[in-house]
């Protein structure tokens, strides 16, 4: 990497970028330049400073994505203390335990994310700060202290402290950062996973630092270019690349502060007009089906498709009618978080939509393999990124698939407080375990193939590997089916389905046809599957399948 450090990289971004516009809320409409956000930052500097936070201090950071989200989480990081950003989808006591478990000193928090909280259950947080107002909302007196009302006091001079410090205002040239070692802890994300159990996850510096010179270098952001952030940014796919990028190159970020419905989301495309899209699959596979698949299932357009040369006219229109919905004006999509539908993904690629997939894991802030559209090879996750990451497989026999083992600039620094666990994932020389299935390729044999989690993966009676992801690829492709999950139960695997009620409504299919409905699909899907991939039963399930705040299944619920 030929850069200078991710601090130094800030301060440089927000002097040169001063007066060009960083944040825009798509609610509200408001709208901070850099130089102002790099003057708010040095007011929670002060804040800070005056309160006794120490570089290596935890602040812990609750709620949407809004302007003073990013402000605090800036100010945090170029401050040398440590940001724990926490999902606003946990519940109030696993934010809790998330809070006590970092060792957080002070909180910020969304108003309503403060009315579910028990301050109480929090007794080292010194102090909550709304996110909405960024006003003081409760304090916990040190220990031994009698004064009970100190915060207040500090956050009530803010401004008197600032003109104290900037008397002739605050411009370009105030924008300073600390020089930090770059294997300093910057950043603590808690993870939350299919398999139910929340760590947090230690990144440096140099991690964040890692991913942020690679998006620089593939010019993924540049100034001037414009993001739509819908992803929450407590996720590092969502951080990295919403934020930490596009704020290291001046780009225009507007945050949706929203839930990114298809129809919100088309909405928001239109009118901001992305230069890059980061999204996880089921977005895109969403918007293929409510939008691409009822225009290519009808009797004439089938017959047509099936037509040699007549097929190569109708692609391009879809495509144009695709790239029109998301806005017009992106380079590519890169999809991330979890695996694409095969479906979708070959039809894509078949009417040479710019999208690629990329692979990464919060414990690698998150990348680790990636590859522009224009080179993207269909089923990969990318190529594993050079100069940065490195990654090999453990498998018995050359060429199948094994555990994916990465090691390199992204890498995290293990598990706050989890040393045991640390030593599980992270061996001696370096590789960490994924947890990942997959396989090596490509000309130069750093072309990744995921084929499922390692945890998830089920053994047959006869020996053979079953990635249960790959049936429901299938599965999900199905008619009436809204989403799926294969399990095995007594030696066999059963697939747990909820249904489409919008597709049954509308073909007046009622509850005591969906068994009939089912077993049809089961024996059709089984058509598609290997031997020892057949599907026994299906059982259909009254409730969507509770997710991650990426949208993966809590697969550990449905044993």
């Amino acid at each position: 990497m030929n850069h200078p450090p991710l601090l130094q990289i800030y301060s440089r971004s927000f002097r040169d970028n001063f007066a060009d516009p960083c944040l825009t809320e798509y609610t509200t409409g408001k709208t901070i330049t850099y130089g102002e956000m790099a003057r708010r930052i040095a007011r929670i500097h002060i804040l800070y400073e005056k309160a006794g936070i120490r570089p290596g201090d935890r602040i812990a950071l609750l709620g949407k994505n809004t302007t003073n989200w990013v402000v605090t989480f800036m100010a945090t990081i170029t401050y040398g203390a440590v940001i724990v950003p926490i999902l606003n989808d946990f519940n109030p006591h696993d934010s809790s335990h998330i809070i006590n478990h970092s060792g957080s000193l002070l909180l910020f928090i969304s108003d309503g994310d403060w009315e579910s909280l028990d301050f109480d259950s929090v007794p080292a947080v010194q102090g909550a700060i709304s996110l909405d107002s960024m006003k003081l909302i409760a304090e916990h007196a040190p220990d031994g202290s009698r004064d009970t009302f100190r915060l207040r006091k500090i956050r009530g001079n803010i401004t008197r402290y600032f003109k104290k410090k900037y008397p002739e205002g605050f411009g370009p040239d105030d924008i300073v950062y600390p020089e930090i070692d770059q294997d300093t802890l910057a950043l603590i994300n808690y993870t939350s996973g299919t398999t139910g159990f929340s760590k947090g996850v230690m990144l440096t510096l140099r991690s964040l630092c890692g991913n942020t010179c690679f998006g620089i270098d593939s010019k993924l952001h540049y100034k001037g270019s414009r993001a739509l952030s819908f992803l929450p940014l407590a996720h590092a796919y969502g951080c990295a690349f919403d934020m930490l990028v596009p704020l290291a190159v001046g780009t225009h970020v507007t945050l949706l502060g929203r839930a990114p419905t298809p129809m919100i989301l088309m909405k928001a495309m239109a009118e901001v007009r992305p230069s890059l899209i980061i999204c996880v699959p089921l977005i895109l596979e969403k918007i293929y089906k409510k939008m691409i698949v009822p225009a290519i299932s009808t009797t004439s357009m089938r017959w047509a498709l099936a037509i040699p040369f007549l097929d190569r006219a109708i692609y391009p229109r879809i495509r144009a009618k695709l790239v029109k919905a998301f806005g017009g004006a992106f380079e590519e999509v890169i999809v991330g978080g979890a695996p694409l539908n095969s479906e979708v993904e070959d039809f894509l690629h078949r009417i040479h939509f710019p999208f690629t997939v990329g692979y990464g894991m919060t414990e690698c802030g998150p990348l680790i393999s990636y590859t522009p559209w224009r080179k993207f090879i269909p089923g990969s996750s990318g190529h594993v990124l050079d100069g940065y990451m490195e990654a090999r497989i453990l498998s018995e026999k050359e060429g199948e698939p094994g555990e994916i083992m990465v090691r390199g600039t992204n890498k995290m620094a293990g598990y706050f407080r989890k040393p045991d666990i640390t030593a599980d994932t992270i061996e001696e020389d370096g590789w960490m375990h994924t947890g990942d299935m997959g396989t090596l390729g490509g000309e130069d044999g750093r072309t990744l193939f995921i084929r499922g989690r390692y945890k998830t993966m089920i053994l047959s009676a006869t020996g053979q590997n079953i990635y249960p992801e790959e049936i429901e690829s299938k599965l999900n492709n199905m008619p009436y089916v809204m989403e799926s999950l294969v399990v095995e139960r007594d030696g066999k695997l059963v697939a747990l389905v909820f249904p489409d009620s919008e597709a049954t409504d509308k073909d007046n299919i009622d509850d005591s046809q969906m068994p009939q409905v089912m077993e049809k699909i089961r024996r059709e899907l089984n058509t598609l599957v290997a031997p020892y991939e057949q599907i026994s039963a299906i059982q259909l399930v009254p409730d969507e399948f509770q997710k991650t705040p990426k949208r993966s299944i809590k697969r550990f619920l449905y044993r």
